[in-house]
């Protein structure tokens, strides 16, 4: 068979990025932002991400709070994240995002009254501008989008400052539609958006070679003129510095990026899933000894920045933090259940007032038995 001569039209590298290695040691200088301060606080932060994880996992268990997704083992890159945006910045997270929606300012009590069904949890005091938690897979990439497109329009049209989107997914969602239209959008228009894919290995029971044959996920960037990073997930200071230098670039005019932070999830999909069936315990095993708190914490106390006192007084600080929070979450006066339309609708649609009203109704008189 003829075998014509090709002439090479384009190619492409993928870098990776990483500060600590597995065993928690420095494998190059870090970056000046990571200060004895900022590593203690992100490593906080980490902690309590986990421990508002294990809470509302037990909460799940004794059914009083509805089906939840842990972070556990992927804490890093949802900090990082979060750290990294100014506050004027808009955040579109998928649903496994405790830790940067602490960073955030989100409260413990808005995170588990959204689990719990209660709406007003998505209502943020404290960034009010950032979309609520998307639970179809991959439509916030296209929300981050909008968002960017307007923010950029804006920019231009009014001379503020570019304000950048960031919209957090995991590696499943790259399968998705949704996710190559987000791409190509945000690549042809220049938007200031970054978009961070959360590699944790498993779309549920689908393994990651199973999802695609691209040797990164990083790599589906390149198809819609968008630079793209690999990072350690587990490693938060070189998340922090991609997810930081990224959003420079946008603020500056640069266009898009896309972030694939490889991870672990340590944890079931979600507390209605049982992932002894599809992973090996090996497999969950080796993933434990790489997994981010640990490293950092290896990291500190080889700089002298940690020891067990800072950890007994960290624990107990944790502790009663979420023992408010628990406090304050359980008092909440219930909404009422005429919030089933007030959050669905801006105008409630006239066939559905003699529902409204009746739903109202009853719960007026039951009030008074």
């Amino acid at each position: 068979m003829h075998k014509p001569r090709l002439q090479l039209q384009a190619s492409f590298d993928i870098a990776w990025l990483q500060y600590l290695d597995k065993q928690g040691n420095a494998s190059q200088s870090l970056p000046e932002f990571a200060s004895p301060d900022w590593l203690t606080h992100c490593f906080r932060q980490m902690q309590l991400a986990r421990l508002v994880d294990d809470r509302a996992v037990k909460l799940q268990r004794t059914g009083r709070l509805g089906t939840y997704p842990s972070t556990l083992g992927q804490e890093a890159i949802s900090v990082a994240t979060g750290n990294a945006l100014m506050a004027e910045d808009v955040y579109c997270p998928y649903y496994r995002e405790t830790g940067a929606l602490l960073e955030r300012g989100v409260s413990i009590e808005e995170i588990l009254a959204n689990w719990g069904g209660d709406e007003r949890g998505q209502n943020y005091r404290h960034a009010p501008q950032d979309l609520p938690i998307c639970i179809p897979i991959a439509t916030q990439m296209l929300h981050a989008a909008g968002v960017a497109f307007a923010l950029k329009y804006r920019h231009q049209q009014h001379g503020t400052p570019l304000q950048v989107a960031v919209a957090s997914s995991g590696e499943g969602a790259t399968s998705k539609g949704d996710f190559y239209e987000a791409m190509n959008l945000a690549g042809v228009w220049k938007l200031p958006v970054v978009f961070v894919v959360n590699n944790n290995q498993w779309a549920i029971s689908v393994p990651r070679s199973a999802q695609t044959s691209t040797h990164t996920i990083a790599q589906k960037a390149i198809a819609a003129g968008i630079p793209a990073l690999q990072v350690d997930g587990n490693d938060v200071i070189a998340v922090a510095w991609a997810v930081r230098d990224a959003l420079q670039r946008a603020r500056g005019g640069e266009g898009p990026a896309l972030i694939e932070a490889i991870s672990y999830r340590l944890c079931d999909h979600t507390t209605a899933d049982d992932a002894s069936r599809y992973r090996s315990a090996e497999e969950l095993q080796q993933a434990w000894q790489w997994e981010p708190v640990r490293r950092l914490e290896t990291y500190l106390r080889g700089e002298g920045l940690w020891s067990d006192a800072k950890q007994q007084d960290l624990a107990r600080e944790l502790a009663q933090t979420m023992e408010t929070a628990l406090n304050s979450w359980e008092s909440r006066v219930p909404e009422p259940a005429t919030a089933i339309f007030d959050h669905l609708y801006a105008q409630l649609p006239e066939g559905l007032y003699e529902q409204y009203d009746q739903l109202r109704d009853e719960q007026q008189a039951g009030a008074q038995e």
